[in-house]
């Protein structure tokens, strides 16, 4: 029989809010009641332990783009007590093997067009969604053959919640272990700085399989009993411009990477859009530029600048709404549960307004990574984790992204940032997108190599670039090189893969 687990806040909400809308799925009309959800998520916990043995500890995994069914094997999984394992879909065959023998799911959800992907895979148990040629839909039968009634389990704070498979720009990709603390603590450390809460309504934009779709803000919203709105698959700025804009749906939060914000703030409806609900719009994963952060002031909308990590579940940081046009460029102030430090490479604090590398601690850090315990030691020293990003903090205590430990480059013996670099490139209109790395030269040790896109029917001219690199730039910081490319490549969450501009430039 099913026990009431004292974590479940599904259950929580359908007995308090059962009529309250859960998740509004703009793409295929579909809205779900927390009541709804619930039995939903408790027909599906009931078949993972019937059909499939998935007992407490076991991992389940899901193949797919954003849809809403992917809340419910978390929260199904979260009934059981077993570990949700949201895998990156935009991955290789060989990629997605090598994660799938590291956490050996027991099943896999998957979108129908993965199918092939999943039979190279030999995953045995595997279910999917949406309907196949013939019509039927595997996971929609799934839940109408079970009952409600599911094994009770006794989570604790400690128990393994998800392995999120970090993006792997080195090697192959480390599985961080997020627990249910720390997906809880991340709720709390949020509600000062987001003003998150019950009328929140949040639209999902960011991958799922990432941090910053799962946990900025799509659980604080399951959390308080809000709404999440789906927006499709993948991120169409003009769609989504118009859905922030648009009062009957009245989204309140959001949380995006600077290229999405970037590429909505370039839609000609930009500039008459208004924004009447927006409480909190978070951005994140790299440092946005002042050009964007200014475009978007000027539209009443504050970018909150935040920190965070899939190893910090998700964030250690944010600034204050009221700091927005007064500390632009900051990552703000720590939050209430976190404690942070910048320190030098033997581990020693630097002097305010030195750069040095972050170390965070708190209830939200990872306790480690999944199979990996030489790296799990190496990455935390006394509950310190290395974040391996590279702050500084200004005479208010403000802190501010430098640039990743290694991305920086050294050139005449001076540490160079590119996203400094970067910012300054954003000032010239012409430029959509672009991008630094360091490059060998024979005298310089390395040099700056700048990657320039376009706005559509712009012109710039590799002399125009350097002077205004010269006006607003030591010297050493002006880059040796540019070079204009059509489009700049991005990872699933929408960051620039400067990995593939070196491996460019290296053919």
């Amino acid at each position: 029989m099913t026990t009431m687990n004292s974590t479940d806040w599904l259950a929580h909400h359908a007995r308090t809010r059962p009529t309250k809308l859960a998740i509004r799925d703009l793409m295929d009309g579909r809205d779900l009641t927390y009541a709804e959800i619930n039995e939903r998520t408790n027909r599906l916990a009931s078949a993972l332990a019937r059909d499939f043995g998935v007992k407490p500890g076991d991992r389940v995994g899901v193949v797919s783009k954003n849809v809403s069914n992917i809340f419910e094997v978390q929260f199904a999984c979260w009934k059981l007590g077993a570990t949700f394992v949201p895998l990156n879909w935009r991955l290789a065959v060989p990629e997605l093997a090598y994660i799938v023998g590291d956490c050996a799911p027991v099943v896999v959800f998957h979108g129908v067009e993965f199918a092939d992907a999943m039979a190279q895979l030999g995953v045995n148990q595997r279910v999917a969604w949406d309907a196949d040629a013939s019509g039927r839909d595997a996971y929609e039968e799934l839940l109408r053959s079970s009952d409600t009634e599911y094994p009770a389990n006794d989570n604790t704070l400690d128990t393994v919640l998800t392995i999120m498979y970090t993006s792997g720009t080195t090697g192959h990709p480390k599985g961080v272990i997020i627990t249910h603390g720390m997906t809880l603590w991340n709720v709390v450390n949020q509600t000062e700085p987001f003003r998150t809460g019950p009328t929140m309504v949040n639209i999902v934009v960011l991958p799922l399989f990432h941090t910053g779709g799962l946990n900025c803000f799509a659980n604080p919203a399951f959390h308080y009993g809000g709404t999440n709105v789906m927006t499709g698959a993948s991120f169409d700025p003009a769609f989504c411009l118009k859905v922030l804009s648009d009062p009957a749906v009245g989204v309140t939060h959001i949380q995006m990477v600077p290229a999405n914000y970037l590429f909505m703030s370039q839609q000609p409806a930009f500039d008459t859009s208004t924004f009447p609900h927006i409480v909190a719009a978070g951005v994140g994963g790299a440092s946005p530029s002042n050009t964007l952060l200014d475009a978007w002031i000027s539209k009443g909308v504050r970018l909150q600048q935040a920190f965070g990590m899939t190893e910090t579940g998700s964030m250690v940081m944010a600034l204050p709404p009221e700091d927005c046009s007064r500390k632009i460029g900051s990552c703000g102030l720590s939050f209430i549960h976190n404690q942070l430090r910048i320190v030098d490479p033997d581990g020693n604090d630097v002097a305010r307004g030195e750069a040095g590398e972050l170390w965070a601690k708190g209830p939200n850090m990872t306790p480690g990574y999944w199979n990996l315990p030489e790296v799990s030691a190496s990455s935390i020293t006394d509950g310190w984790l290395h974040t391996g990003d590279a702050l500084r903090q200004d005479e208010d205590g403000y802190f501010y992204v430098v640039d990743r430990i290694k991305d920086i480059y050294i050139s005449g013996g001076e540490n160079v940032s590119p996203a400094e670099i970067e910012n300054v490139l954003y000032q010239l209109p012409s430029i959509a997108e672009c991008a630094v790395i360091g490059v060998p030269d024979e005298r310089w040790q390395e040099v700056g190599h700048a990657f320039i896109a376009l706005k559509p029917g712009a012109a710039l001219d590799e002399q125009t670039v350097a002077a205004h690199c010269v006006k607003n730039l030591a010297k050493f910081k002006v880059p040796k090189y540019v070079t204009f490319v059509d489009a700049l490549p991005h990872n699933a969450t929408g960051k620039i893969l400067k990995r593939e501009l070196k491996a460019l430039l290296d053919h």
